[in-house]
């Protein structure tokens, strides 16, 4: 089933709204594919104009960025610690911004949107 980004049916104070057309493809959104913990896959989508965004669907590295040397590295994903977007996402080990993950360097908060980017970056915390 799609899911559709559309005009609500409601205005601000609650009335139902007339229709003034029908939907359109370019209302339409994806359904959410979240991010876990495994061998790297990623899935290649076209959007609107011909442009392509890249999903990941698993991952196993990150970009961990040291904020006192300001070197980057890249690190083994070990799994996730705290998720504040929703505390089972840990025990489904899913990242999402935001989150606190374990890797090879040590604890790392996730800065980019995995979903989105196609990639897991992030900040050492010390």
């Amino acid at each position: 089933m799609a899911v559709w980004q559309g005009r609500s049916r409601r205005s601000t104070t609650g009335r139902m709204l007339r229709k003034h057309r029908k939907k359109r493809k370019f209302e339409m959104g994806r359904e959410y594919l979240p991010v876990h913990v495994g061998e790297t896959k990623r899935k290649i989508i076209r959007t609107r104009g011909g442009n392509i965004k890249v999903r990941l669907l698993s991952a196993n590295t990150a970009y961990v960025v040291d904020k006192e040397s300001g070197e980057i590295k890249k690190a083994e994903i070990l799994g996730v610690i705290e998720n504040p977007a929703n505390p089972h996402y840990v025990r489904r080990n899913i990242i999402t911004k935001g989150a606190i993950i374990e890797t090879n360097l040590g604890k790392v908060k996730v800065t980019s949107r995995p979903g989105q980017d196609g990639v897991v970056q992030g900040v050492l915390i010390k």
